[in-house]
């Protein structure tokens, strides 16, 4: 067997493995860091198909970013998802026999004659100053730009709505004027009262 086979065997076999711990554990926390390791052996079998631009981009973008964001949501909020997976157990042979459909549906299109080596041909392996990064960017601003620029568009309604859901007045939550709080002086904070003494200490 080949070195590069072997290698990909035992990441595709953790992967599995952390991809089944995401949906079986009931600890939101540990379904988080199990899909951090299935995020990270996802990109290193992406740069096993000498794809390293969307390898680096899956660690730094999904594990870097999103991922930390949700692991500080969670522990920050602490959430009780454990009655949202109480249902596991019920919904458990539905899910297998999706997951059963699904993967005899797979054999099928593998053993399919349409599918064949003769017309999706094994890539010729680059030299070492190939740069895949430069082919997918010549590849997205040429042949796909209209598709980029519609996913630019989608993404960019996507955070003006989730600013604007933020933004939004609520007539229960009190809000700060930073403005009006720099322009405060002493004489709007602070009255002095003139009393008369009630007896001198004896």
């Amino acid at each position: 067997m080949d070195f590069k086979l072997f290698v990909f065997w035992i990441f595709s076999l953790v992967l599995i493995g952390a991809a089944v711990g995401v949906i079986t554990t009931r600890n939101p926390v540990q379904a988080a860091l199990f899909l951090v390791l299935a995020f990270f052996n996802s990109a290193i079998i992406w740069m096993l198909l000498e794809a390293e631009f969307l390898s680096i981009t899956l660690v730094l973008v999904y594990v870097g970013a999103v991922m930390v964001l949700f692991l500080f949501v969670v522990m920050m909020l602490d959430i009780n998802l454990s009655p949202l997976r109480e249902g596991f157990s019920r919904y458990l042979p539905l899910g297998a026999l999706i997951v059963g459909a699904i993967v005899v549906q797979m054999v099928f299109l593998l053993r399919a004659k349409s599918f064949s080596a003769e017309k999706f041909p094994v890539p010729v392996p680059r030299g070492a100053d190939y740069n895949n990064t430069r082919e997918l960017g010549m590849a997205m601003y040429t042949d796909y730009l209209f598709q980029f620029e519609v996913a630019a568009v989608i993404l960019l309604v996507a955070i003006i709505a989730a600013i604007a859901l933020t933004m939004r007045r609520r007539p229960d939550t009190k809000y700060q004027r930073p403005s009006e709080q720099v322009q405060v002086t002493k004489e709007d904070r602070l009255r002095i009262v003139s009393m008369d003494s009630e007896g001198g200490a004896k």
